[in-house]
């Protein structure tokens, strides 16, 4: 499998604050490749080191068999970046600003004018090409931004937060447009903090602290992940989460909706009938295991900074 990105030992420091600690990881290419972590992990600065507009304290970066920081500029002109604040000119149409930022990346003349005219037929941006930027709706400024990441249509695209202050069928359609990027050769790296975003990508990386916890296919992590899942339904759920939390194998125990979601330590040699007499005395509790879920990859990974993957 070759490899857009490519780095070893990255690492960003502000002063004594250290945002990226030494992370290694390989990106393949014609895939979407997702970061997940809480707000400050350090995805936005990792991802910004990986485009050339951070300069790492330390550790190599090869973006599509080039090395930054000494090819910047070469690679800057086969990725986009999507920022994850709308950085458009609000008193500019949308129009005016595709058109600014395509000549920027190098797409002038007839090419410009064909290109804009296939971002218009892609995005579904008839209604909105001559209103200001600045006027339109949150899911209309993503579909921009999407549309100016992609004019010069990078091999690599580079996303931050991309769907956030959006609406879910807004988001559905703007994964659906990804997918249709990678199939057409596309390379994709998004970051989000979304479980369910983190379920649709090819390969996932966690993030925590700065520190990479762990890293594969959405269903290597579940496969792999160092927890039993185990389900509980009763009458009383809040008092047995509070009962559940007291015992010494329970790593994880959350409320979700009517149900308590538990994950418990792999040494456990019976952990449905370990809970059962455990929380006998609430009558009418029913125990059963549970596939994971990235969300429980994400609560196990996080538990500590040991690197994984």
């Amino acid at each position: 499998m070759n490899t857009a990105i490519r780095v070893r030992g990255l690492t960003k420091k502000f002063g004594d604050f250290t945002a990226v600690d030494h992370v290694d990881m390989d990106i393949p290419e014609n895939a979407v490749y997702g970061f997940l972590g809480p707000n400050g992990s350090g995805k936005t600065t990792a991802i910004r080191m990986m485009c050339g507009l951070l300069k790492p304290t330390a550790g190599q970066i090869e973006v599509l068999g080039m090395q930054i920081p000494t090819q910047t500029e070469a690679i800057r002109l086969q990725v986009g970046y999507m920022t994850q604040r709308f950085s458009m000119y609000g008193d500019l149409t949308v129009k005016q600003n595709l058109k600014f930022i395509g000549k920027i990346m190098g797409v002038t003349g007839s090419r410009l004018k064909q290109r804009l005219a296939d971002l218009v037929e892609e995005y579904k941006l008839e209604p909105i090409f001559e209103n200001f930027a600045g006027s339109l709706s949150g899911g209309q400024k993503r579909r921009i931004a999407l549309a100016a990441a992609t004019i010069h249509r990078p091999k690599l695209l580079l996303l931050d937060e991309p769907t956030s202050e959006v609406d879910p069928n807004t988001r559905r359609d703007f994964w659906d447009q990804l997918f249709l990027m990678c199939e057409q050769g596309t390379t994709i790296l998004v970051t989000t903090h979304l479980m369910d975003e983190a379920e649709r990508c090819h390969h996932l990386a966690v993030l925590n602290d700065g520190k990479k916890v762990a890293d594969g296919t959405p269903d290597s992590l579940k496969n792999e992940m160092n927890a039993v899942t185990m389900e509980i339904s009763g009458s009383h759920i809040p008092a047995i989460k509070e009962q559940v939390n007291k015992l010494q194998p329970v790593l994880s125990a959350t409320q979700v909706g009517v149900h308590l979601r538990v994950l418990l330590d792999t040494t456990l040699p019976q952990p449905e009938q370990w809970l059962t007499e455990q929380l006998s005395s609430f009558g009418d509790t029913l125990i059963k295991s549970t596939e994971p879920n990235i969300e429980d990859v994400f609560v196990m990974a996080t538990r500590d900074n040991e690197s994984v993957g």
